[in-house]
């Protein structure tokens, strides 16, 4: 990771959610059921989460809002919170989540994922869990949201990441024709994804546990923060 990379000027990240807002202004009404054919891993990751009674969840890159309330679901005691750097994705979150009756445990606002403040936003020094799922091969940038998410853990708390493989172990034509589909997108899987990770929980000196799924198609990570 670069240390002389300037951060993104506020310019830059207010076109990066123009963009955003411009690319799933219409998707997001259809996202949930288009993506659930090839963004794999993510119940996965949820079912991972193993958030503590009374626990607080924060979701980097919370879309629509179908992760979080899989999770609020699967975790009934815990907390959670949601940041997007699109409205028009958050508007779909709210609604959702207001149709799910989980107003009550589900706080979402409008932020950058790759500086944000969560007690700022939040109220709150630090979550028990942060995931991010599918959202850094969008985040222009993205090692810095991964910085992000490490220093916003509480003590003992763990990341959670699943995002695009490199398609390692599937056929070169199947990897040509999905790279080509996720560009229309804006999306790019990122090669140094578990260089980054593994260095970063040597520099916060966390655990760290990587796993490839559907032959590389995702990759799954946990880096764990020690007391």
């Amino acid at each position: 990771m670069s240390t002389t990379e300037l951060p993104a000027s506020p310019e830059f990240k207010a076109n990066h959610a123009e963009l955003m807002d411009g690319v799933y202004r219409w998707q997001r009404h259809i996202y949930d059921l288009t993506r659930k054919y090839y963004l794999l891993g993510r119940d996965r990751l949820i079912s991972g989460l193993d958030v503590p009674v009374g626990g607080s969840v924060l979701e980097l890159g919370c879309g629509t809002g179908r992760n979080i309330i899989l999770a609020a679901r699967r975790y009934p005691d815990a907390r959670f919170y949601g940041l997007d750097i699109s409205t028009e994705m958050l508007e779909t979150a709210s609604t959702a989540i207001a149709r799910e009756g989980l107003v009550d445990r589900v706080t979402l606002t409008q932020g950058d994922a790759t500086a944000f403040d969560a007690k700022a936003l939040f109220g709150r020094n630090g979550f028990d869990r942060v995931f991010v799922s599918y959202s850094l091969s969008m985040i222009p940038g993205w090692e810095k949201t991964v910085s992000a998410a490490l220093a916003a853990l509480s003590p003992n708390g763990s990341l959670h990441i699943v995002d695009f493989g490199q398609q390692e172990g599937l056929p070169r034509w199947f990897r040509a024709l999905l790279r080509g589909w996720l560009k229309k997108f804006h999306v790019a899987p990122r090669e140094s994804l578990r260089e980054v990770l593994e260095s970063e929980s040597r520099r916060t000196g966390a655990s760290f546990r990587f796993r490839t799924l559907y032959r590389g198609y995702a990759w799954l990570a946990v880096i764990g923060r020690q007391r």
